[in-house]
């Protein structure tokens, strides 16, 4: 190889890795409050616990109040929206400090373990399919209006949403 090209493969070379290594990996959608564990199926038989769940986790270095948020469930098959009845729709209460978990307790029945407490309850709580489907947590207490299938969400509902998980089988 003569010296030219040598010196070219060289500078080549280097850019590429300072472009690798400025490049930095993709974000979550929330820097605060995530979705850290859920649970469908909860009562049914052979479930674990006795209830469906999802569990919060803060974080974040500031508090969190969660006054005005919500979790909405939709169905793993695309139809349903997010929020759509009250029983598909979790309003949330209190402060979520930094470095601590919220554990939110949805639909049950009679098998299973019972969870632990301290844990936030509904009236209306939400039945998660223990086969599939999805969660949001949303900055607002009003319903999305979509489900990321049949009915796209527009950027307005998108924008409130601060984390999403979705599972299947």
């Amino acid at each position: 190889m003569q010296a030219g090209s040598l010196i070219r493969v060289i500078a080549a070379l280097a850019a590429a890795t300072g472009a690798l290594a400025l490049a930095s990996p993709a974000g979550a959608a929330s820097p605060n409050v995530v979705i850290s564990q859920f649970y469908g199926g909860g009562g049914n038989t052979g479930a674990q616990y006795t209830n469906d769940f999802i569990e919060l986790f803060n974080r974040g270095s500031a508090p969190v109040d969660l006054s005005t948020w919500s979790l909405q469930y939709a169905s793993a098959t695309g139809t349903g929206n997010f929020g759509a009845t009250t029983a598909m729709i979790t309003p949330l209460t209190g402060t979520l400090q930094p470095g601590q978990y919220q554990l939110v307790e949805e639909a049950g029945g009679a098998n299973g373990a019972p969870l632990p407490t301290p844990k936030t309850t509904d009236a209306t709580p939400i039945a998660m399919a223990a086969g599939g489907g999805k969660v949001a947590l949303a900055n607002t207490q009003t319903p999305l209006g979509c489900n990321g299938g049949s009915t796209p969400c527009p950027p307005e509902a998108l924008a409130q949403i601060v984390d999403l998980v979705g599972y299947d089988g």
